[in-house]
Formats: structure tokens, C-alpha cells, sequence
């Protein structure tokens, strides 16, 4: 693609997304999505293959549906209250229907059927854009107004998430789907504590951006995109397998490293907010997911010489990707836990 469309498609992403951040009206917040939605979508297809051009259609009609239920959700409340403003959200029929489209948007269960089928159609950094950039906006939206959802809601979407993410990702062999199920999961730690601490939200946000942009672009190095493939990496760069694993195993949120700290904040803050049983379904299925994660990290570090292995050794060839992001995500990803007295100063 050339290189202008591509300068302009991103400055519309960024620029979409600084909309929605920035509007307390109900219409510029939802132009600022539809900006960022027609701004991926040629991202997506850019390679012409039957798959983009799928994972794409799918993408823009889950989102126009998403869009179209925010309008419908907004235009309510705006007849019943008087009011267009996004902190003004009261209509109890408008609040359902908005969490439901910001649901649709992110691919939070039980609205989560696309996404593993959307980033399996696309290359790894377009689905690095989808899993991360993505986000960002609707998750303004729902910090702002999730002191009116109903709190019954948000915990059901949050555990529901929080256990399919677990479960669908335990039967696949595809990288991608992999992760779009621990997006899932991600999203679902997120949503559970947004009621109660919107700052343990956005701080389970930023790590979870940092360490799935370590694990995209560590796949990006490698070339790698099935599990039989990522089993082989050692032979081509045994450093970046080794590293591969721990960011794994940060994605699955085992101490020390950074991926630990949210779950951690988020179990404490609900144990404080008296939902013991709430804390302990979560604890539960994040076992699930590290599950999947291990099953990664056995695949590429134990399967290694003498053992036997179906697949063929990958020649060493040069790749073009810059190694500096890959660094600086891999530290941050590995690395962070040691901060967490800062962050708890700052989110207290």
C-alpha cells in the first residue's frame, strides 16, 4: 500500500479515537468511531486475499451494528431526559442497549462470536491495530458513563467473558484466535471493576496493550502464526523463544512479571468490595487461560531437541521488523511488577 494512504489511514485512527476521547456530545462521540472504523477497514484489506476481505466484511457489519445501537441508545435518551450529553445517561432502555453496542464494539461475550474469526483473517500488525488501538475508545466511553449501567450487567458480562475467554482458547492451534480469546478474557478482568475502581480499569488497559503488543511482534519476528511453526522457533532465535515465553506467561498473569499486577488489584479490590465468590470464579478462570498460555510455552521451549518434532526447522532469514518496539514492549512486559507501590499511590 502506498505510503500516503497509509500515513493518512493512521492519522484518521488516531484522530477518530482523540474525537471520541474529547466529546461529551452523544453524536461526535459516535463519529469518532465510525472515523476509526472506516479507518481500519482498508488496513484490513490491504491484502486482497479471500480471508482479509472476509475477516473485514465481518468486521464493518458487527461495527455499523454497533454504531446504528448507539445512535438508537443516545437518540433515547436524549427524547426521554432532554439531555445529549454522555455523562447524562439515565434512561434505564438506553443504558442496556448502549452497553450492549460498546459490548459488540470491544467482542466482550456473549457479543464476542467475531473476533476470533475477524483476527484470524488478518496479518499480525493490522491485528495488533484491532487488539489494541481499538479498544481504547469505546473503553472511554463505558468509564464515562459506568456508574449508570446496571452493576448485575456489567458483573455477568465481565465473568461471562472472563470464563469463554478461558475456554475457547483451550482447543486451538491457530496464534491468532489464541489471542483473540485472551483479548476476551482480558477485556472481561476490565469490565468486572470498572464499577468499582475505573483506575484498576485503565491500569489493567495499559498492561494489557503492552503485552499484547510484545506477543504480536515477537510473532511478527518469528513469522509465526500456528502453534507447530511457533514450536520451531528456538532453532531460528533461541533468545526471542526464551523471551516469548515469559511474555506469555506475563499475558497469563503469573507473578513476577507485570501481567501479575492488575489481576492481583482487581482480586484485591473485589475481596474488598465483599464479592468473595466473585473473586474466586475469577481467580478460577484465569487458570483456564494460563492453561492455553502454558500449552504455548511447552510447545515452544520442551519440544526442542532430542525430542521428536513434526515440523520442519524454518531457514534463518533476515526480517525487516525494526527490533527496538519489540524491545522496549518485551522490558515493560516482563518487568513492571516491582512499580506496583507507585501505582498504588497513584490509584488510591
Amino acid at each position: 500500500m502506498n505510503p500516503y494512504v497509509i500515513a493518512i489511514l493512521l492519522s484518521s485512527l488516531g484522530l477518530g479515537t482523540t474525537l471520541t476521547f474529547a466529546s461529551s456530545h452523544w453524536l461526535l462521540a459516535w463519529m469518532g468511531l465510525e472515523i476509526n472504523t472506516l479507518a481500519i477497514a482498508p488496513l484490513m484489506a490491504q491484502h486482497h486475499h479471500p480471508r482479509a476481505v472476509e475477516a473485514t466484511t465481518k468486521y464493518f457489519l458487527t461495527q455499523a451494528t454497533a454504531a446504528a445501537m448507539i445512535l438508537f441508545a443516545s437518540t433515547t435518551n436524549a427524547w426521554m431526559t432532554g439531555e445529549w450529553s454522555i455523562t447524562h445517561l439515565s434512561d434505564p432502555l438506553a443504558n442496556t442497549t448502549f452497553m450492549a453496542a460498546l459490548a459488540l464494539k470491544i467482542g466482550l461475550a456473549p457479543m464476542h462470536f467475531w473476533m476470533p474469526e475477524v483476527l484470524q483473517g488478518l496479518d499480525l500488525l493490522t491485528g495488533l491495530i484491532l487488539s489494541t488501538w481499538q479498544k481504547l475508545a469505546p473503553f472511554a466511553l463505558i468509564i464515562q458513563t459506568a456508574q449508570n449501567i446496571d452493576p448485575q450487567l456489567l458483573t455477568l458480562l465481565g465473568v461471562l467473558s472472563t470464563l469463554i475467554g478461558g475456554w475457547g482458547g483451550l482447543n486451538q492451534t491457530q496464534l491468532r484466535k489464541i489471542l483473540a480469546y485472551s483479548s476476551i478474557a482480558h477485556m472481561g478482568w476490565m469490565i468486572i471493576v470498572i464499577q468499582y475502581a475505573p483506575q484498576l480499569t485503565l491500569l489493567a488497559l495499559m498492561t494489557y496493550i503492552i503485552m499484547t503488543s510484545a506477543t504480536f511482534l515477537t510473532l511478527k519476528m518469528s513469522l509465526t502464526t500456528k502453534i507447530n511453526t511457533l514450536a520451531t522457533t528456538w532453532s531460528k532465535n533461541p533468545m526471542l523463544a526464551s523471551t516469548t515465553a515469559l511474555i506469555l506467561l506475563s499475558l497469563g498473569g503469573l507473578p513476577p512479571l507485570t501481567g501479575f499486577m492488575p489481576k492481583w488489584m482487581i482480586l484485591q479490590e473485589l475481596t474488598k468490595q465483599n464479592l468473595p465468590i466473585i473473586a474466586t470464579t475469577m481467580a478460577l478462570a484465569a487458570l483456564i487461560s494460563l492453561y492455553f498460555y502454558l500449552r504455548l510455552c511447552y510447545a515452544m521451549t520442551l519440544t526442542v531437541s532430542p525430542s521428536t518434532n513434526n515440523s520442519t526447522t524454518p531457514w534463518r532469514t533476515q526480517t525487516t521488523q525494526a527490533p527496538l518496539p519489540l524491545a522496549l514492549f518485551t522490558t515493560a512486559t516482563l518487568g513492571l511488577l516491582p512499580m506496583t507501590p507507585a501505582i498504588l499511590m497513584m490509584t488510591t
